[in-house]
């Protein structure tokens, strides 16, 4: 079947179709870097991670770019509250963002293009607005005008009348209407500001995006992406001051966005004492677990977070890593024989089209962990034959790349393997209760030994995995 993409401009699934028919161009909103990195990060940073894993997969070259807001008030206060600089807390923030990124296995754009080393093309976009009659200044702040554009409301769905009548009663009067969105600041003291032709100041937030992603992308391009929080009024505004700069409609083809995480049913957030950093999670769970966490549930729905699912999902990916090693060992001792495969295809089909509809981690990993099931079961029952096993483990290997999970084989530690051999001896000498003792000493640090039917000679085809490493 051909990919289908939710799209939030038409809410709907449609076919997917790039501009380019070999390449996606692509733009996600980055982070405000004045704190650490948090698990609504993740769940974005993850879900677009696989939209590129995928498109990559399907044979599509992908251009994807990501902002940094180096540049806010949240980061203006904290360098204040703390007597640094503004620079210095994105710097440290966003040096930590990437680590946490890397450990669960996010590819990095291909640019971080950064707010500050844009500031010369905001102002000329900014004037460009003013001479098309898009926007005012006033006291050295401007502000785009909604009125001027006729299609506002188009992403999120929302009437003007309806948001001027929800519109709170404490409004800057200087503005022709109380939705007009700013463009430029004016500097206040103390704060950082550049010079323009309207006084010194700085970009308004929504105007960075606008700028970069056209810099870096062109005029148009084929996907945008972000949480649902930034369907309005962010990606809203975007489109307003974009479209009426350029002139070209649509300016992005397809919008993505990802749901929220809930934590115990309650939205996440710092004033309820729920907020969760990434961090402080991976302290107690590996990141590939936290990994397998978001995808279980389709990227658009919300997802609740708590330390039970962590658990389960850890027994799963410890499963997973299981189930690998299982197979890479028994494939020095099974032999060669028939083989039907049609099961594995089968699983292979429904793996695909899962991610052909709109992603659907979710459907995926049960093709996944159904074809773990199938070869444990072949195992178990000495049914197993070098090439269905490595059918198997390469499908298994292919998999696990879509879905961004590192399952790489880890070295033996010199220790463990000379346990595991004397294991061996042990149980064949019919030594239970010292094989026995062996593997109880091993798994109380964590690391766990896994038998299988399958023996040559002396040699059998137990195997090992640490869930840590």
């Amino acid at each position: 079947m051909p990919l289908k993409i939710y799209n939030t401009l038409s809410q709907e699934k449609e076919n997917f179709q790039p501009i380019n028919p070999d390449k996606v161009k692509m733009y996600v909103c980055g982070i405000t870097p004045y704190d650490e990195t948090h698990l609504g990060h993740g769940r974005a940073y993850v879900t677009f991670d696989i939209v590129r894993r995928y498109l990559e997969f399907s044979g599509f070259e992908v251009e994807y770019f990501q902002n940094v807001t180096d540049i806010d008030d949240k980061l203006i206060k904290k360098a204040q509250d703390g007597g640094t600089t503004v620079e210095s807390i994105a710097t440290s923030f966003m040096d930590s963002y990437k680590e946490v990124m890397e450990k669960l296995n996010v590819l990095p754009p291909k640019e971080y293009v950064k707010a500050t080393d844009h500031i010369k093309e905001m102002i000329k976009w900014v004037e460009g607005l003013i001479a098309k009659g898009f926007a005012y200044e006033i006291d050295g702040d401007v502000y785009f005008e909604i009125d001027k554009f006729k299609d506002y409301g188009k992403l999120s769905k929302r009437k003007k009348e309806d948001l001027l009548s929800g519109a709170r009663v404490a409004v800057d009067e200087r503005k022709k209407s109380p939705l007009d969105f700013a463009l430029w600041k004016a500097a206040k003291e103390g704060e950082p500001s550049w010079a323009s032709p309207w006084g010194k100041g700085r970009p308004g937030w929504h105007i960075e995006c606008s700028v970069m992603s056209t810099k870096y992308l062109g005029e148009q391009f084929d996907i945008h992406g972000g949480g649902r929080d930034l369907i309005f009024p962010h990606h809203e505004n975007e489109i307003a001051q974009t479209e009426a700069e350029t002139c070209k409609v649509p300016w992005v083809k397809y919008w993505l966005h990802n749901g929220f995480v809930n934590i115990n049913k309650q939205k996440m957030s710092k004033s309820l004492g729920n907020f969760f950093t990434l961090r402080d999670i991976f302290k107690q769970f590996d990141p590939m677990v936290v990994r397998l966490f978001f995808l279980s549930t389709h990227y658009r729905s919300p997802i609740d977070f708590s330390d039970g699912d962590l658990k389960e999902h850890s027994v799963a990916f410890r499963r997973l890593i299981a189930s690998v090693m299982k197979m890479n060992r028994c494939l020095e001792f099974v032999n060669e024989g028939e083989i039907d495969l049609s099961y594995l295809n089968q699983l292979r089909e429904e793996f695909f089209c899962a991610m052909d509809d709109d992603f659907n981690t979710a459907l995926a990993l049960a093709s996944l962990f159904s074809l773990l099931d199938f070869v444990d079961g072949v195992i178990s029952k000495k049914q197993a034959t070098i090439q269905l096993l490595s059918e198997a483990k390469k499908t298994v290997d292919k998999f696990c790349n879509v879905l961004g999970l590192n399952i790489a084989a880890k070295p033996e530690p010199d220790d463990v393997k000379k346990s595991r051999e004397q294991r061996n001896i042990a149980r064949s000498k019919k030594l239970f209760n010292e094989a026995d003792e062996i593997r109880d000493r091993f798994s109380k640090k964590d690391i766990y030994f896994i038998d299988t039917p399958y023996t040559s000679g002396t040699s059998t085809s137990t195997t090992w995995f640490d869930p840590s490493l």
